[in-house]
């Protein structure tokens, strides 16, 4: 079993930064892929962006491309989510998620039915 903890999200005005961050403990591997996704009130979870944890390859959503960058420290087991020039639109729960079963070792994945574990969440609210 992975477990993962986001942590890092609040209360950030239009036009300014936040870095989420996503520990992992229990069970890794450097040949996970690791992804953020979001939920907005009412909507459905999306792709925000995935990363190779060996490789450090990304992948990102259009919505966010220019926008959020994704990195990863593999000495301290986290990923972490950049965001910049945050929009209203950017608001949601955000969502830290493991792949454990990558389908090749180069890959990134927007699928969420290829996570295997997922974080609590943590808020994140952009206001005007």
């Amino acid at each position: 079993q992975v477990q993962l903890v986001e942590s890092g999200g609040g209360l950030v005005q239009a036009g300014g930064s936040l870095r989420l961050s996503c520990a992992a403990s229990g069970r890794t591997f450097s040949s996970y892929v690791m992804g953020w996704f979001r939920q907005a009130p009412g909507k459905e979870r999306e792709f925000v962006a995935a990363i190779n944890w060996r490789y450090g390859n990304t992948y990102y959503a259009d919505s966010v491309k220019g926008r959020f960058t994704i990195s990863r420290d593999n000495a301290k087991n986290t990923v972490y989510l950049e965001m910049n020039s945050l929009k209203r639109e950017d608001t949601a729960v955000y969502y830290c998620a493991a792949d454990a079963a990558p389908r090749s070792k180069w890959a990134v994945t927007d699928k969420e039915y290829d996570y295997d574990y997922w974080g609590q969440g943590t808020q994140v609210t952009v206001s005007s």
